[in-house]
């Protein structure tokens, strides 16, 4: 270990030339103290900016998520139907969240006959009011005070009266506003454009309830009235032009309707107020009812198999009515292949629900 040890020098006493020890270094800076404060500064610039960004994103993100409830809750059954109207006419509907899925089925077939533009959907619940103009803007407009429809309401309940009770006030206003309204419960499909039968200048139009079948030249007066003392004119498909027997007729329909409001044992619904209300101003209403074999009633279009055979190519609407039930309803339309929004939803303007 010795003969390996580097001895180590000692100055001599006296050496001219003792050896000299290392200059002093000079102190050089260390690097993290030479980009430290840089790199800090760069990392707050991006820290805050990311910050910034985030706060941005979700301020836009909630400014959206609000807009269509600044917009859309002053929007007005008058600003809407002046947009909708096309030709002088409104084609009006009433609708609950549950019920989206028979709009967009009703949407496909109206769309087929190229009516769309013209509908405007009375949202009664702010669910629908949004869902339907997100999609289509401006085709839907809530009417306060807004009614408990979060639930699809059973035929009969309070529930249902509530809801169909609106109605006559709406198709009201929109005469006032001076356009034709047409008025089709969701549950309906057009087969073809029912114009066409509208035609002429009558007050009001509207279709049997009766599932009796009518020859096809049948009388198109108000029918007599049956075992109850009135009529059963269907309420799901009226279309009235803005004359004062028209409105008029909506006006005693409404009252009909105070004098008869819903009780458990009554259960009242708004269809018999307006067969009470048609009976009642038929000498001062000119009024028409549509032919049977092309706007049939559920209880006979779904229920009597040879009278359809032989109104083929006659149908017009059809409305899925004489069944309860939103299920029901649904596997009825597809066992008759009437069930559009599976496959074309695509054909809707409000796309896929």
């Amino acid at each position: 270990m010795f003969l390996h040890q580097r001895q180590q020098q000692k100055p001599q006493v006296g050496d001219p030339n003792p050896p000299s020890p290392h200059p002093p270094s000079p102190l050089l800076p260390h690097p993290f103290s030479t980009f430290t404060k840089p790199l800090l500064l760069l990392l707050s610039l991006l820290l805050l900016s990311l910050l910034f960004f985030r706060f941005q994103a979700h301020y836009n993100f909630s400014s959206s998520a609000q807009s269509p409830l600044a917009r859309w809750r002053d929007y007005t059954l008058s600003q809407a139907a002046t947009f909708v109207a096309k030709n002088g006419t409104v084609i009006l509907c009433a609708v609950s969240y549950p019920y989206l899925p028979f709009l967009n089925n009703w949407l496909i077939s109206v769309a087929r006959q190229s009516h769309h533009d013209q509908v405007l959907v009375v949202a009664e619940d702010y669910a629908t009011l949004y869902a339907v103009n997100e999609r289509w803007p401006g085709h839907a407009v809530l009417v306060p005070p807004v009614p408990d429809t979060q639930t699809a309401h059973k035929f009969g309940s309070q529930g249902f009266f509530n809801f169909t009770s609106r109605r006559p006030r709406h198709l009201l206003q929109i005469l006032d506003l001076g356009y034709n309204v047409m008025y089709n419960d969701v549950d309906m499909v057009w087969l073809a454009d029912p114009f066409p039968y509208l035609v002429e200048t009558h007050d009001v139009y509207f279709t049997d309830d009766m599932a009796a079948v009518k020859p096809l030249d049948h009388p198109h007066g108000l029918p007599p009235p049956g075992k109850k003392g009135r009529p059963y004119i269907c309420s799901c498909m009226i279309y009235l032009r803005p004359t004062s027997g028209a409105k008029f007729l909506l006006k005693k329909w409404i009252e009909e309707m105070q004098e008869q409001p819903w009780s458990k044992k009554q259960k009242a619904n708004d269809q018999p107020a307006f067969n009470w209300a048609l009976n009642k101003t038929v000498s001062q209403v000119d009024m028409y009812l549509l032919p049977q074999a092309a706007f049939p009633t559920g209880g006979l279009y779904f229920k009597n198999k040879t009278w359809v055979r032989e109104t083929k190519r006659m149908h017009v609407i059809i409305h899925n009515n004489y069944i309860i039930g939103f299920e029901k309803k649904i596997k009825r339309f597809r066992e008759y292949g009437l069930w559009l929004a599976d496959d074309y939803s695509h054909e809707s303007p409000l796309g896929k629900i």
